[in-house]
């Protein structure tokens, strides 16, 4: 007796169309990225009882469908696009187009046991929309700033007012962030937990509670590996090469080092560690890094433990 085989989706995103393709039956259809679309999508994959979902991260256009689905009671994993490519490098698939990706995207998630998303709540959902669009205030911040350095004449006057609103837009936003934080009891209490650590702020809570769930719910290696910070290898026979951090969630990261940057100046606990770590010749950046990664796994402990930080606390 055949055994029933798994079928694997993958979704192929772009702004207006989203490529379907599926293993190991083959079938492959379009659908349009817009609401009657995506309902239309998550009917006809629930109906066929599909086992997973693949689909890349789309800096946003993958939200809506991966949101649909995941309520839908799929489950569905969305990728790093560089985990697809790397993928299709290594296993010959060369030729690129919306339909192949689609087809790729289900190989990929036919091959490997990629890590199944979470739906977020409304109030995370929320919180992750204001900390987006602060991202995005504070980049159009620097690049008006910028072409402030550049400007003659009376366009000065104008890029001048416009980073003025910016400015205030970003307060109301922080303001906004803080009150969301606030609000809810586990919210309120885990961002008091994470701040109680110096060189954590309220946007740098809210970013680490939005972007990673897991914090307090694995192991130190699992968690600098979640988050891109555990070094990996680079050996060959005798050869011994240089230890490198790649991969993970780079919004972590950024997030990670201005955290490391603060902490070196204004906790004592990391500033020791990173001046034992230049004593011994580490060049400043491996030495940040591994600033990021001793923050990242006390954090860890501090929230697994529900415990506010003290210099004694050990990464567990």
């Amino acid at each position: 007796m055949n055994e029933k085989k798994n079928v694997v989706v993958g979704i192929d995103v772009s702004k207006a169309v989203l490529d379907v393709a599926s293993v190991p039956d083959g079938e492959q259809f379009q659908a349009s990225n817009d609401a009657g679309g995506i309902e239309a999508l998550t009917k006809r994959l629930t109906a066929a009882a599909v086992d997973l979902v693949v689909m890349e991260a789309t800096g946003g256009y993958e939200t809506a469908v991966a949101t649909a689905l995941i309520g839908a009671g799929l489950r569905v994993a969305v990728v790093n696009a560089r985990q697809i490519r790397d993928f299709a490098k290594a296993t010959g698939r060369l030729a690129k187009s919306d339909r192949i990706d689609a087809r790729v995207i289900a190989a990929f998630g036919e091959a490997v046991d990629p890590e199944i998303r979470q739906l977020p709540d409304k109030d995370a959902q929320e919180l992750q929309a204001l900390l987006v669009r602060r991202t995005q205030l504070v980049a159009m911040r620097v690049q008006e700033i910028n072409r402030l350095g550049l400007m003659q004449g009376a366009m000065r006057k104008g890029i001048k007012e416009h980073i003025a609103w910016l400015e205030k837009a970003i307060e109301r936003l922080e303001i906004d962030i803080t009150h969301g934080l606030r609000s809810s009891a586990a919210w309120r209490e885990k961002d008091d937990l994470l701040q109680s650590f110096k060189g954590i702020g309220p946007i740098t809570s809210g970013s680490l509670m939005v972007g990673m769930p897991e914090l307090g719910g694995l192991g130190r290696r699992q968690i600098a590996s979640l988050a891109g910070l555990a070094p990996f290898n680079c050996d060959s026979g005798t050869m011994r090469g240089r230890r490198s951090i790649y991969g993970g969630r780079a919004r972590i990261r950024t997030l990670l080092y201005m955290a490391a940057i603060t902490a070196i100046r204004s906790n004592p606990v990391i500033r020791a560690f990173y001046e034992r770590l230049k004593s011994r010749g580490k060049p400043h950046k491996v030495a940040i890094v591994a600033c990021m990664r001793k923050i990242l796994t006390i954090l860890n402990a501090m929230v697994r433990e529900s415990t506010p930080w003290t210099p004694e606390i050990k990464p567990v």
